[in-house]
């Protein structure tokens, strides 16, 4: 269960070639809309729970631009990740800015190395679902850990049903600390008999189709009107930005903008307002989300 086949690998290769060619397309587009005397849109691209917040936040951000914002991670199957926004922070130029952002912290090392400057936006719950039949209704940290593990293989272990547990996992980023690194600190740690997804969607999926399924994912995911999941306390606890707040929470990662060394004015306009601005509060509590900048009425990172 744990091995992806060759054909799934060539598919998700193919859609990533697919997605950095469509990258490359953008990118040369914007120089001769500057050309003609029209605005070149600010382009961002990145993870797809970062993607959320940005997208809810378009009309304001190109408010603060004075631009157009052009914006690709809706599917983060198609080579919209963290390692996407990074690439699209180090295309930026004069007349074709760009910025990436990022669903996980990134290593002081690969900021240095690549020549980023990071800009934190909000700590997100990352929340732990399992079907909507399944009677469990919350779990301690230290359970969490124990089915990812594999100790706990039976849900009558936790008080529920005689039913094997079906472990369903997204390990992305793994070279990169954080994200469900919270949870299991290496993927080396989590059960072998398990089954990986390649994006949130698959997540909801594979867990909405096992009775005994147990999965992770973030805040920001809209679950579909006929989604079979449910979310579990953590300690008696919701995933939400009070708990993340008073660390009580232990299940998270962070959400950021990444920019190469010198990024433009009007891109730090944009970051200014993600990271600040009255329409990024409101976002910020509808997904529970913790700012990271005091002045949005958050933690200091």
């Amino acid at each position: 269960m744990e091995a992806t086949s060759r054909t799934g690998l060539l598919m998700v290769r193919s859609m990533m070639r697919f997605a950095s060619i469509a990258l490359s397309f953008c990118f040369a587009v914007l120089a001769p809309l500057a050309a003609a005397g029209t605005p070149s849109p600010i382009v961002g691209a990145g993870a797809h729970f970062a993607w959320v917040v940005f997208d809810r936040l378009k009309p304001d951000l190109e408010r603060a631009a004075g631009r157009p914002i052009e914006l690709h991670g809706r599917n983060s199957t198609l080579g919209m990740g963290c390692n996407a926004g990074i690439k699209t922070a180090l295309a930026s130029r004069p007349g074709r800015e760009t910025f990436g952002f990022v669903c996980c912290p990134l290593d002081p090392r690969e900021v240095a190395d690549k020549g980023l400057r990071v800009f934190p936006i909000a700590r997100e719950p990352i929340l732990i679902v399992v079907n909507r039949d399944n009677p469990v209704s919350g779990l301690s940290a230290e359970q969490v850990r124990g089915i990812m593990r594999g100790d706990i293989l039976n849900w009558r272990e936790v008080g529920g049903d005689d039913e094997p547990i079906v472990l369903v996992t997204r390990l992305h980023c793994k070279k990169r600390p954080g994200h469900w690194k919270t949870i299991l600190p290496d993927a080396a740690r989590f059960r072998q008999q398990r089954l990986n997804v390649s994006s949130a969607a698959d997540m909801e999926q594979r867990v909405g189709d096992f009775r005994g399924a147990i999965g992770h994912i973030g805040s920001t995911w809209n679950f579909r009107p006929d989604s079979r999941l449910k979310v579990l306390r953590i300690d008696g606890l919701e995933g939400d930005a009070d708990n993340l707040r008073s660390g009580r929470y232990p299940f998270y990662r962070e959400l950021a903008v990444v920019t190469g060394r010198q990024p433009s004015d009007d891109v730090l306009a944009v970051i200014r307002e993600v990271q600040t601005g009255p329409a990024f509060r409101r976002v910020a509590a509808h997904y529970q989300l913790l700012p990271l900048n005091p002045a949005a009425g958050g933690a200091s990172p």
